[in-house]
């Protein structure tokens, strides 16, 4: 992108719909606390080998874990995220969030990427026209102009490296173990609630536990075995394996 980009909100409560929102750590206990549901996304890929965006090593290497699986390893990246299939529940009648100085900061972020290799594009927003007509600059180039948001960002990125580890181990006190393949899709995971909860408040131990990969495109099913990985392509029954 070239020349400058500007951005104002126009209250229209789009991006507040429809779209799940990754949380937090600290965030999501608050979301599970407020009798919110949960969506649990995984991706995995193999170190230097079939997942990794070698342009994003270093990004997707510092949000991931590793965890055993087959006779190999792999490396889980785990989103956990308030579940809005609709409007976000913490809309009031006018679109303004109820909840607004205690919002995630995914949502203090909006619109601009937490991915550093992610560009923003207008286009990739549900935001109006006039939302880019408006306002101080955002982007100038390449670069974030806006300094309070780029403390944002860096607090997101620490805070996907900082929980990921816990998350890992949530997920498998859990039984949440079967993961797609970054760039191939992802696994998703509604839980039940009152187990979360439970598992939030106790935060176990990395167990250890076995992970599987599910892969529905044969080549690369025949690829991950190649080497020893554990994988399905049966039709899942607890979780749901969106593909790309």
């Amino acid at each position: 992108m070239t020349g400058s980009l500007r951005f104002a909100c126009t209250g229209c409560g789009k991006c507040c719909t429809g779209h799940h929102v990754p949380l937090t750590l600290a965030e999501t206990r608050r979301w599970a606390a407020d009798a919110g549901q949960v969506i649990v996304l995984l991706e995995a890929f193999v170190t230097d080998g079939p997942g990794m965006p070698q342009e994003q090593r270093e990004h997707v290497m510092r949000r991931s874990h590793p965890v055993r699986c087959g006779e190999g390893e792999i490396r889980v990246a785990v989103t956990f995220a308030a579940f809005n299939p609709g409007r976000c529940r913490n809309l009031d009648d006018n679109d303004r969030c109820t909840i607004y100085d205690q919002r995630p900061l995914v949502c203090r972020i909006y619109p601009v990427e937490i991915n550093p290799h992610i560009p923003l594009r207008p286009g990739s927003k549900d935001c109006p026209p006039q939302a880019w007509q408006q306002g101080p600059v955002l982007i100038h180039g390449t670069q974030l102009i806006d300094t309070e948001l780029e403390t944002l960002v860096q607090a997101s990125r620490q805070a996907d490296r900082d929980d990921i580890a816990a998350k890992v181990a949530l997920c498998q006190a859990l039984g949440m173990t079967t993961s797609a393949l970054k760039g191939n899709g992802f696994t998703a995971y509604l839980p039940d609630m009152g187990a979360f909860a439970a598992a939030l408040a106790q935060m176990p131990e990395d167990a250890g536990a076995q992970w599987t990969l599910h892969v529905e495109d044969e080549a690369l099913l025949a690829n991950l075995r190649q080497q020893g990985l554990r994988t399905t392509h049966e039709s899942p029954v607890y979780y749901a394996f969106i593909g790309f």
